[in-house]
């Protein structure tokens, strides 16, 4: 296998694993399946304050998260097609600035919506 279609391989297997991994952790954590804990989702004191906080939270930043997830998935699609390896690294970088603007919008909204819960606001 030459270094080219290695290198799309793990442009696109990372892309797709990060914009699923994206999508079940909006999905688990909006539903409650995924609770307050130290390693996944929105770690801020006011989502930490409480479970309906963390719940409040993640509520709301569901779908900014669920887009961050297909903007991952999206950009891994040129790794996959005959263009040039400069087209499909371009992709996954704007990709990867998408994710991560989105989970940053998504933190605010889901801290902004945990800080409302409480009475100091």
């Amino acid at each position: 296998m030459n270094e080219d279609l290695v290198a799309r391989a793990v442009l696109a297997a990372v892309m797709v694993g990060a914009g699923l991994l994206m999508l079940w952790m909006a999905n688990a954590a909006a539903s409650g399946r995924l609770g307050r804990n130290p390693v996944a989702g929105i770690r801020l004191a006011s989502t930490m304050a409480s479970d309906e906080a963390w719940l409040v939270a993640h509520r709301a930043a569901k779908r900014p998260t669920v887009i961050a997830g297909w903007c991952a998935i999206v950009s891994a699609i040129p790794a996959l097609l005959p263009v040039p390896l400069s087209v499909a690294v371009t992709s996954v970088l704007v990709g990867t600035a998408a994710l991560l603007g989105f989970v940053l919008y998504g933190a605010k909204v889901g801290s902004r919506a945990a800080q409302d819960l409480s009475p100091e606001g």
